[in-house]
């Protein structure tokens, strides 16, 4: 599966951004999709993750309540909604696949079985 990531900009401290990930190749809804990112100086983290169907969700602390993750399995497009956006949530942004959710809760830097990657998008939040 390919992947394609959109949809990061510029934005002041409470703004909203949503961001797109379009997959080609591969059947869409066999895989367990998923946002990271990662800021200067820092591990690459999981931010959220939705099952292939969509039926189940994963977030990280720091993004619940803000940020929705959700997929349209007919337009092969996963999505990111962000509101209340806060200066520590600049980063590179990452959308992800993987053959189960684990393969995505599980990564680090030392063990990654993720099976795609798209290429980061840009999010910054000014204060």
């Amino acid at each position: 599966v390919q992947l394609q990531a959109s949809g990061g900009g510029l934005v002041q401290t409470g703004g909203s951004l949503r961001l797109s990930c379009a997959a080609s190749g591969r059947t869409f809804s066999n895989y367990a999709m998923g946002w990271f990112r990662q800021a200067p100086g820092k591990e690459r983290e999981l931010v959220a993750a939705i099952t292939g169907r969509g039926h189940s969700q994963y977030y990280t602390d720091s993004v619940k309540g803000r940020f929705t993750i959700s997929r349209d399995n007919v337009k092969n497009t996963m999505y990111l909604q962000m509101n209340t956006l806060k200066p520590e949530d600049t980063a590179v942004y990452y959308c992800a696949a993987g053959s189960q959710m684990h393969s995505l809760l599980g990564y680090t830097a030392h063990e990654d079985n993720v099976d795609a990657w798209g290429q980061g998008t840009q999010v910054t939040v000014s204060s």
